[in-house]
């Protein structure tokens, strides 16, 4: 079985509607997938200055129940919480299996010092929810030191764009237990590197569909030679073990592997 551990679902500001995913999964011979609301349906995130409203909370509110329903619907999707700065602590608890944590350098900040975020944060350690995290270098750092352990870590792109892989790889921010890389967009060769310093137990893959598509990087970890059950593990058991993936046919809450 195969997972794709990092696709965009939604149909507010984007088309991109599970029929569509549930296509290029089809074409590609991949079981289920953990999907995120669009960053569009979220904030805007092109504007710098950008501040909450209520019609914002509302297409957030939206865009997450889209994809929670996909997995209510097929329990091979995985829904993550995509967390802004109103921090919903409350919505963690509605049977999501993890949480997408996102923004770029040029794009509006989260509300580190609320109240509301540390609240959320507790939840999620609660929850032992895994966090996808990309954000800028520096933030991603104090991020991670802030959670401390308490619940897992997953870096998309190998770091691509929290800073570069290079300066995350030497900074030694997968060497945490907890601290994981998902394969989406990156190369072959930062895969083999990591790879080699850290074997196939920390890393997961994704194609972050649309922008990547699911049979292109699924070809990547194919070839890279591993042995299969290393190659079962980045593909399934990794991520099916974080978010507590029922075993087809199993219980819900079984770890998938």
């Amino acid at each position: 079985m195969i997972i794709d551990s990092h696709m965009h679902c939604g149909i507010q500001n984007v088309d991109q509607p599970l029929a569509l995913i549930r296509s290029y999964l089809a074409s590609a011979g991949i079981e289920g997938a953990c999907l995120f609301a669009p960053v569009e349906d979220v904030y805007d995130r092109y504007d710098p200055s950008f501040r909450d409203s209520p019609p914002w909370q509302a297409c957030r509110r939206r865009a997450n129940e889209y994809v929670l329903a996909a997995q209510k619907e097929d329990g091979l999707f995985s829904a993550y919480y995509f967390v802004w700065n109103d921090f919903r602590a409350e919505e963690l608890s509605r049977g999501y299996r993890g949480v997408k944590w996102h923004r770029h350098e040029y794009e509006p900040e989260y509300e580190y010092a609320s109240p509301l975020c540390e609240a959320f944060l507790n939840e999620v350690y609660r929850l032992r929810l895994p966090v996808v995290l990309e954000e800028s270098f520096h933030n991603t750092l104090t991020l991670i030191e802030r959670i401390d352990g308490r619940t897992p870590v997953i870096i998309p792109h190998l770091g691509a764009l929290n800073g570069g892989f290079y300066a995350l790889f030497h900074s030694g921010v997968w060497d945490s237990p907890n601290v994981y890389a998902d394969t989406a967009l990156a190369s072959p060769q930062e895969m083999a590197m990591f790879l080699r310093r850290y074997g196939p137990d920390k890393l997961i893959f994704g194609s972050d569909f649309p922008f990547g598509f699911p049979s292109t990087e699924l070809g990547k970890v194919r070839n890279l030679g591993l042995a299969q059950e290393d190659y079962e593990k980045v593909v399934f058991g990794n991520i099916a073990a974080l978010t507590r993936l029922p075993r087809p046919g199993g219980s819900d809450g079984s770890p998938g592997r």
